[in-house]
């Protein structure tokens, strides 16, 4: 299916066949690729994430080094665990993670949202979020809280969210 939306960053949805999307990266994920890249990348909340790709990935973007055990229990505290990796058959690679906490009921907060750098700029970022949101609100939560340092604030501003007051840290998303 091709997307008509000109804002979008995505050329084609459902690039994958059905049996191979499952295999690799589980139900209901989802595989795209971008206008201006014609590798094929995909949101998974159910492929588990290899906690030193993913410590890896953390520390390209810049974050500070975080114990692994630490890292792992944070996972399993979480609601939802996203990851975006950029498919290959033999060897995927994690791109980009995001990691939720909250009641699973009502509310949610975004505390982890990293792209590689070199993937950057591509879109990926949009689709990433669009995903999070998107199980989210199946799971049926219609308020979420997102921090974010306020270098990408923006980012957020312009993907819709409301900031708080000083604009400078935390956003919000209201389901609709």
């Amino acid at each position: 299916m091709i997307l008509g939306n000109r804002r979008s960053s995505l050329k084609d949805t459902n690039v994958l066949d059905k049996n191979i999307l499952e295999k690799f990266y589980g139900p209901e994920s989802f595989d795209f690729t971008l206008k201006n890249d014609n590798s094929i990348f995909v949101c998974s909340k159910f492929k588990e994430l290899d906690l030193i790709e993913l410590d890896q990935l953390l520390q390209t973007v810049g974050w500070s080094r975080r114990p692994i055990r630490r890292v792992k229990r944070a996972l399993q505290f979480s609601i939802l665990v996203v990851g975006l990796w950029k498919h290959d058959e033999k060897f995927p690679r994690l791109v980009g993670f995001a990691r939720c906490t909250g009641d699973g009921i009502l509310e949610a907060t975004i505390w982890d949202v990293a792209i590689n750098p070199v993937c950057q700029g591509l879109g990926l970022g949009k689709e990433l979020m669009k995903y999070v949101l998107k199980e989210l609100k199946l799971s049926g939560i219609s308020k979420v809280t997102l921090f974010a340092d306020a270098g990408v604030v923006r980012f957020y501003k312009n993907q819709g969210w409301t900031l708080e007051p000083k604009g400078t840290k935390c956003a919000f998303w209201y389901a609709n």
